[in-house]
């Protein structure tokens, strides 16, 4: 065999191998086409239920009369009892805080020409803001105890409710995301396994904003925590 038909023969060779590995590729190619139309897109919850650890209770009490002096005296009195009731629990001035009275002048806002039995109404507010949550809701069980001191507190007023806040989020997100995560995962596998495939890589993730919700109406000094996570997955045979 002579040189030239050596050469031939090879260059043939060559060609082959290359047509064979182009095919190869082209397949490939092809099937990472088609599979990145085959997704699949989940969504994994998690729930935690969290004590609250931050109450803001707001004690309210009333003053009606004609003397504003005289009602100031008595709000003054009524402050000093209900700060002292505040402290002999527990309670210290950084977590007590008393707003300025909110004094309501009837003659100002007059639709009748009717006497007035008393001109000013006088609300005032003493605010108790504390990390001790379980402290302060026994101690709201307790204010009945102002009674006996002649202070009268009011109830039910919406304006100023008693709230209980979660306020150590980022110490328990890392963990809910990643239990998200995996439910979102143990979702997309039941899925794969059911189209007889397997995933691929992540296409996209998202993760939901967090919530903090009472947990029911009757214990709002437990909290639920929720978040979702969205993922989509590549389908591959």
């Amino acid at each position: 065999m002579n040189m030239k038909s050596k050469a031939i023969i090879i260059a043939s060779a060559v060609i082959g191998i290359a047509i064979v590995i182009l095919g190869l590729s082209l397949k490939s190619a092809f099937d990472n086409f088609t599979n990145r139309d085959r997704i699949v897109t989940v969504r994994g919850l998690c729930e935690k239920e969290v004590m609250a650890n931050k109450v803001t209770w707001p004690i309210v009490t009333k003053e009606m009369g004609n003397d504003l002096p005289g009602i100031y005296n008595k709000i003054q009195s009524t402050n000093a009892a209900i700060v002292a009731f505040l402290k002999e629990n527990g309670l210290t001035d950084n977590e007590i805080s008393v707003n300025p009275p909110q004094v309501f002048d009837k003659a100002v806002d007059r639709y009748n020409d009717q006497p007035l039995a008393s001109r000013y109404q006088v609300t005032n507010v003493v605010v108790v803001t504390s990390d001790k949550v379980e402290a302060v809701r026994k101690l709201i069980d307790k204010q009945t105890q102002l009674l006996q001191k002649g202070i009268a507190v009011v109830a039910g007023d919406w304006n100023y409710q008693t709230t209980y806040e979660y306020t150590d989020l980022n110490s328990i997100k890392p963990e809910m995301i990643a239990e998200a995560t995996a439910n979102a995962r143990q979702a997309a596998d039941k899925f794969a396994a059911d189209s007889h495939s397997k995933l691929g890589k992540i296409k996209t993730a998202s993760q939901g904003q967090f919530s903090i919700a009472d947990r029911d109406q009757y214990t709002p000094n437990v909290k639920t925590v929720r978040v979702v996570t969205s993922i989509t997955y590549y389908l591959e045979d």
